[in-house]
């Protein structure tokens, strides 16, 4: 029933799925993926959340309890994956082919939405629908399953509910949750793209597992007044994406973060900072050993070299003519980091403005042996955008990596490169 794990998609019939397929990354390429789907009212966004797996090279297999049937149609599932949804067991023993203990099988058990009802019967190994049989089988098979719940408010909230799901997070069960989001006073289901990073959690390459990454990104804005700051264009885009990249592979993520115009909550245990004295302060909280140590740290915030002498008290007022400000150095805060964590691989980022590679790779360099990095990323400003650099990876052999393209294909060379050295 499912496709070898090396398909020639080319020799596919041609379907609507088809001009989707891959067209966000490989990171599921050659995964089987089944979806259960049940009877909440959830199961409309289940389209969307195909196409998106699709869009990461996903193979996606629908399978509907028959609640989940009165709310969407099998078709528009059908559509959006390319395969009939199971809709009732034959004598395909379609549980059996797709989540049993046989060649082939499905890689994973993407069950959402997911009911309090389906929640229950699956913690009571009853399997009297289409999906709780499906869950008992992958459970049986050690396949892995990722829950998805939803349901109103006050279900959720049932002492019962939340203790089968307890029950269920067992880890000899290998079941993960997506757990529904708070909002308005309301439990709501959470984003596609929440979900399909947990997928892709799950089935992609885990070589960062067991890894404790520190992720400095953003902006410091050093106050001039009460009103007016001193700061940088940086948005925080290529931390975010480092921060996702290293939680998409495994990895237990800390990511502090300045001023930026992105929230990346569902990557990261967060700590927000303004000053670089904020930053600093952060800094003096890890500890050598123990699990407030990172094995990588990444230093890419811009950090503002500079602040104001002594903040002027109130607002100045507007209208001056000639207004001179006295500003003094910050503390330089990679060499506080690197003394505090001599074991770390510790990564820097340098950045210049108009200048020839050589130059900047050169100025680099001179960087990284004196803050005592195990590698520095270089980059020129002009050629940065919202979304896309172009960085150097300059290592202490002086060896570098010129690559150019959209923040997160640099966060995936970055991290490739850093496990290279490990």
């Amino acid at each position: 029933m499912l496709n070898n794990k090396e398909v020639n998609y080319s020799a596919m019939p041609k379907h609507p799925s088809n001009e989707i397929f891959g067209i966000k990354s490989k990171k599921l390429s050659g995964k089987n993926i089944v979806l259960g789907v049940t009877g909440s009212i959830a199961a409309v966004e289940t389209v969307k959340l195909i196409h998106e797996l699709l869009r990461h090279s996903a193979t996606v297999y629908p399978v509907m309890t028959e609640a989940a049937t009165q709310i969407i149609a099998p078709e528009a599932l059908q559509y959006a994956s390319g395969n009939k949804p199971i809709t009732k067991l034959t004598g395909e023993v379609e549980h059996v082919a797709l989540c049993g203990q046989v060649k082939d099988n499905a890689d994973l058990l993407l069950i959402a939405p997911c009911t309090a009802n389906t929640i229950s019967k699956i913690a009571c190994g009853i399997d009297d629908t289409t999906v709780t049989t499906f869950a008992t089988t992958a459970i049986g098979s050690k396949i892995p399953i990722i829950i998805v719940p939803a349901m109103h408010g006050s279900m959720y909230e049932h002492p019962i509910i939340l203790e089968n799901v307890k029950r269920l997070q067992n880890k000899k069960l290998n079941i993960k949750f997506v757990h529904p989001v708070k909002s308005e006073n309301k439990w709501k289901f959470p984003s596609i793209e929440k979900i399909v990073n947990m997928v892709i959690k799950e089935l992609w390459q885990p070589d960062l597992k067991g890894k404790s990454v520190l992720i400095i990104a953003g902006a410091t804005a050093e106050p001039i007044d009460d009103m007016r700051i001193l700061t940088n264009r940086s948005t925080g885009y290529t931390g975010t994406s480092l921060a996702k990249l290293a939680y998409l592979r495994g990895a237990e993520v800390a990511l502090w973060m300045g001023k930026s115009v992105i929230n990346s909550d569902e990557y990261a245990i967060n700590e927000q900072f303004e000053t670089a004295d904020d930053l600093k302060r952060l800094v003096s909280k890890i500890k050598m050993d123990g699990k407030d140590s990172f094995d990588i740290i990444i230093v890419c915030a811009a950090i503002s070299d500079y602040k104001v002498n002594k903040q002027i008290p109130g607002k100045l007022a507007s209208g001056m003519k000639l207004l001179k400000l006295e500003l003094v150095p910050t503390t330089k805060i990679i060499k506080i980091i690197r003394k505090k964590c001599p074991k770390s691989f510790l990564v820097g980022f340098k950045a210049e403005s108009n200048q020839i590679d050589k130059r900047i790779i050169n100025k680099a360099y001179e960087r990284l042996t004196e803050w005592k990095l195990n590698m520095i990323i270089a980059n020129d400003l002009k050629k940065v955008t919202e979304k896309t650099n172009q960085i150097f990876i300059i290592n202490l052999d002086k060896s570098y990596r010129k690559i150019k393209g959209d923040k997160e294909l640099l966060a995936e060379n970055i991290f490739d490169e850093i496990l290279r050295q490990l």
